[in-house]
């Protein structure tokens, strides 16, 4: 009895023990692990062939072409402001006016002055022509004609001298109305009516050329031999962008390379730049820092891809390429980038389906599933999404 019992348990755990790893079995077909991984979703764009720009990038300034500090002629007090700060002028234009009365007084004066010397220039010239015909008649003697000549000639410059004492007094009147030596915008004012100036010293306002203007900025000294052989081919255009724009802001201020530094910044290794905008709509502004994009040429039969493909690994950049539904590594060398495009130098065919989106799931030979939306360039599999 003892022994058929300790038989009958050891068959039930067997029976355990086998329906166990039956069921387990069953769980193990049923893993993730096992199943065949799923093709990774990603977007890609078709590599192209097409011509390109080359261009010289650099970081610029703008700067008015010219830059005029307004100082009163002479001293006086600030009768009026005739303009608003900040407001664009003309050449010609009233910008400020002096009390001119003392100095229409001090031009009386010399009026006065010159009258009556004038009236005495003319008594002594008589009077000079008087006695040459007395010394003529031998009534009078020649130390006296010669003492009346005399006198009549120091009047004529007497004369000449309040002459150009009542030029004076009249230019200086002319100075009380300080107006506009350029077109240009005015900056904040310095002084108000009532104030105080002084001949050449009080500053009373700072007008700035804002059309035509230079945007300033320096080059590497190795690009610089490329860009006069460029200018000697003609005039250079160079692009503006204000730095804090957008690339769909519209499109950049077109402007012309207009200066060449006569030497190297041995500093900096740089050659200083200027460039010409007419800037008619203003963008471009006095002090603000721009984007400048020197074209020296065009490169043709370039290989672009978008500047998403691009990735950087430990061995150099690299793209995603899609063949047969599966991912390619490809390593290339890059070279310009803009616009959101690479030049791919090598390592890219025009055509090829580079991946532009979804590369952190991909590892050389990952099954891909290619996204509708955007040309895939080479065959793969599609799936909408």
């Amino acid at each position: 009895m003892v022994s058929s019992s300790r038989f009958a348990g050891s068959g039930l755990a067997t029976l355990a023990l086998a329906a166990l790893a039956v069921g387990l079995a069953a769980a193990c077909s049923d893993s993730p692990a096992l199943r065949a991984p799923e093709a990774a979703p990603v977007r890609v764009s078709a590599a192209v062939e097409k011509a390109v720009p080359v261009e010289i990038r650099a970081i610029g300034n703008v700067e008015p072409i010219t830059s005029v500090s307004v100082k009163p002629q002479v001293e006086g007090i600030i009768a009026s402001v005739h303009f608003e700060e900040g407001r664009e002028v003309a050449p010609g234009d009233l910008l400020f006016t002096i009390d001119p009365r003392p100095f229409e007084a001090a031009l009386r004066q010399a009026e006065a002055a010159l009258a009556q010397d004038a009236a005495q220039a003319k008594f002594e010239a008589a009077q000079a022509g008087r006695f040459q015909k007395l010394l003529a008649e031998g009534v009078a003697s020649k130390e006296q004609y010669e003492q009346a000549r005399s006198g009549a000639d120091a009047r004529l410059a007497a004369v000449k001298a309040d002459q150009a004492a009542v030029e004076k007094a009249r230019l200086e009147l002319g100075y009380c109305e300080i107006r506009s030596p350029l077109r240009g915008r005015t900056g904040g004012l310095a002084v108000h009516a009532g104030d105080a100036v002084k001949a050449h010293e009080t500053l009373l306002v700072v007008i700035n050329q804002i059309a035509p203007i230079y945007v300033g900025f320096a080059v590497p000294e190795q690009e610089l031999a490329q860009i006069r052989a460029r200018m000697a081919d003609g005039p250079v255009s160079v692009l503006a962008r204000a730095r804090g724009d957008a690339p769909d802001d519209g499109e950049p201020v077109p402007g012309v390379l207009s200066f060449v530094d006569n030497a190297v910044d041995r500093t900096t290794g740089t050659i200083r730049l200027k460039a010409t905008f007419a800037n008619a709509d203003a963008r471009l502004w006095p002090g603000e820092f721009v984007n400048a994009v020197v074209r020296i040429a065009e490169q043709p039969h370039a290989i672009v891809v978008p500047a998403q493909a691009v990735q950087q690994g430990q061995q150099g950049p690299f793209v995603f390429v899609v063949e047969g539904g599966a991912a390619v590594v490809r390593a290339v060398t890059v070279g310009s980038s803009q616009g959101g495009e690479s030049v791919i130098r090598s390592g890219v065919r025009a055509g090829d389906a580079v991946v532009i989106d979804g590369q952190l799931r991909l590892a050389p030979g990952a099954k891909v599933r290619v996204l509708e939306g955007v040309a895939t360039g080479a065959a793969g599999t599609k799936d909408g999404a």
